[in-house]
């Protein structure tokens, strides 16, 4: 091996590199022209994400500034049954979901005489559809109702001290995320939410509260948030469970591919040396298309093959293309290094992005165990000699004549 050779090779890698780079981006651009034009589609067909906001009410006075005094409900009891049904548009899945939601709310009189209670309740999401709807307000029974600008707000007169319940109930269907907000309410008191979802993994949105008890019964959940009285109490929220997509996993395997091929090749190299195996750069150049071959059928199989299933077909088919060439050129001491070498820096590497947060470590690991590897092999490696200038071999001298 000279230097020749090292530049060679190390300009094939920059020449891959470059094409694993717009392989990624030509992905990346597909995936969000496909986000931008099914996104609004499958909110309109299915739902938006759905905030539910606690309901309000006041009553007209002239000892306000505003002629209006808020009062809250004084006792709330909020159910909310989240069902997963994630919906796939193109090459993405979308986080879909149906809510059950019911509530009954207490509002009470505050006042010594007699006053018209205004109850107004907010529809969540303005492109929402409600199924099974009901709003029952005091003692008069089922009354058909129907929101003005995303709200329904009725009356009730109350006697002093007096309360009325308020019972709401739908159906409806959402996108990614569920949260319940209580707005302008600056206490809240005797309010209780039971959340039952019938998925496994939970994640509540960024500026939510956690629940207060949890129980898990198989693959479901119940959650409950319980709040006998508290200032500025948080949202209560629910991220539905993510999904993944071929497209973002593949520009993301196509980007770091090179780390892969990186590892590849340093171990061939040095591993190749220290057996007397030095391949030339043009063998270097078709093991770099055989890595290449992997991105290249993921990133077009996934159109018609299931995600898992694609990536098995990829790695097969680049590993018979690398490992039996290896065995072709450099024989079996050689194919005994390439074998383990793509599965652990192509396959593995590749399959850790099926994993969120687990690529950098698996990479790092990866690399130490490397590291170990080469430095045992390698502690006893003469390596002025194996990368010294070849002895020229000088003719054998001839015999003086006689």
């Amino acid at each position: 091996m000279n230097a020749k050779h090292l530049i060679a090779i190390a300009t094939l890698f920059i020449g891959t590199t470059c094409g694993w780079f717009i392989l990624g981006a030509a992905l990346q651009q597909r995936t969000n022209q496909q986000q931008g034009q099914l996104g609004s589609e499958v909110t309109d067909v299915w739902g938006p994400a759905l905030t539910q906001k606690h309901p309000s009410a006041y009553y007209v006075t002239a000892s306000s500034a505003t002629g209006r005094k808020q009062i809250q409900p004084s006792l709330s009891k909020v159910k909310i049954d989240l069902s997963y049904e994630p919906k796939k548009r193109g090459l993405l899945w979308y986080r879909t979901y149906g809510a059950r939601f019911e509530a009954e709310y207490e509002i009470t009189n505050p006042t010594p005489v007699t006053q018209t209670v205004y109850v107004r309740f907010e529809l969540p999401g303005e492109k929402a559809s409600f199924h099974d709807f009901s709003f029952d307000l005091g003692t008069d029974g089922k009354r058909e109702v129907l929101p003005e600008q995303g709200a329904i707000t009725q009356a009730v007169s109350l006697e002093p001290g007096k309360s009325e319940t308020l019972k709401v109930g739908y159906r409806a269907r959402g996108l990614d995320s569920w949260r319940y907000e209580f707005g302008d309410s600056a206490r809240v008191r005797q309010f209780m939410l039971t959340m039952n979802a019938d998925f496994d993994e939970i994640s509540f949105p960024v500026g939510t509260g956690s629940p207060t008890t949890r129980e898990r019964v198989g693959d479901s959940w119940t959650l409950e948030w319980s709040f006998p009285d508290v200032i500025s109490a948080p949202a209560i929220g629910m991220d539905m469970p993510k999904v993944l997509n071929a497209g973002p996993v593949a520009s993301r395997i196509a980007f770091f591919a090179p780390v892969s091929l990186l590892f590849f090749f340093t171990v061939l190299l040095i591993l190749g040396m220290t057996k007397n195996v030095n391949l030339h750069p043009v063998n270097y150049f078709f093991l770099a298309a055989g890595f290449f071959a992997f991105q290249l059928l993921f990133a077009y199989l996934v159109d018609l093959v299931p995600l898992t299933l694609s990536f098995i077909i990829a790695s097969v088919v680049s590993l018979l293309l690398v490992c039996s060439y290896v065995a072709a050129v450099g024989g079996k001491r050689m194919l005994a290094v390439a074998v383990p070498a793509q599965t652990a820096y192509m396959v593995l590497f590749s399959y850790s992005f099926f994993f969120d947060g687990l690529t950098g470590l698996t990479i790092t690991i990866g690399a130490i165990a490397t590291l170990a590897l080469l430095m045992t092999a390698t502690a006893r490696v003469n390596w002025a000699e194996k990368f010294s200038a070849p002895k020229p071999v000088l003719p054998p001298k001839l015999p003086p004549h006689a």
